[in-house]
């Protein structure tokens, strides 16, 4: 029984407040320029950065508090709205759409509301890699009057780690 315990400890994540933006998996926050899209790369939907992920199949949490207002039927991509009106769209991979959701099971409903950490799609990284680069954006497509900075890139974050200041 302390093994089921150690371990549901070890999942579990800290409360997120209504402001913080989180990792949405354990990985690695990469440079922009690294973005093999230049839409991404220089940030034309909105702030925007970058992260990759070493494992072979990896579910994408959400990276804050809210109502899940975007959710793509191909699972590449969702978007959140907190609730002091920041939107966030995070894509997963480049041209990923074309897999036409081979590779991705949506885990959730759009109008939902979600918490930072909740799961939202369990992507095949492993399959997708093989056809895409597989490099996952965060882009904050409307701050709100918010002011956000992304932590710098080569920084390494677990699930649930802030991203922002």
């Amino acid at each position: 029984m302390l093994a089921f315990l150690k371990r549901k400890e070890k999942t579990s994540m800290r409360r997120v407040d209504d402001e913080d933006i989180v990792a949405l998996q354990d990985g690695k926050i990469i440079d922009l320029a690294l973005v093999n899209d230049s839409i991404f790369a220089e940030q034309l939907m909105g702030l925007s950065t970058a992260m990759t992920f070493e494992q072979k199949q990896v579910t994408l949490c959400s990276p804050a508090n809210g109502e899940l207002t975007a959710l793509f039927p191909t699972g590449h991509a969702f978007g959140i709205t907190m609730k002091n009106g920041t939107e966030i769209l995070v894509h997963i991979g480049i041209n990923t759409v074309h897999a036409q959701g081979k590779g991705f099971e949506i885990l959730c409903e759009q109008g939902q509301w979600v918490k930072a950490g909740d799961p939202i799609v369990k992507v095949n990284f492993k399959e997708l890699s093989k056809n895409y680069d597989m490099t996952t954006m965060i882009i904050l497509t409307r701050q709100n009057g918010k002011e956000y900075h992304f932590i710098p890139a080569d920084s390494v974050v677990k699930k649930g780690d802030t991203i922002v200041w």
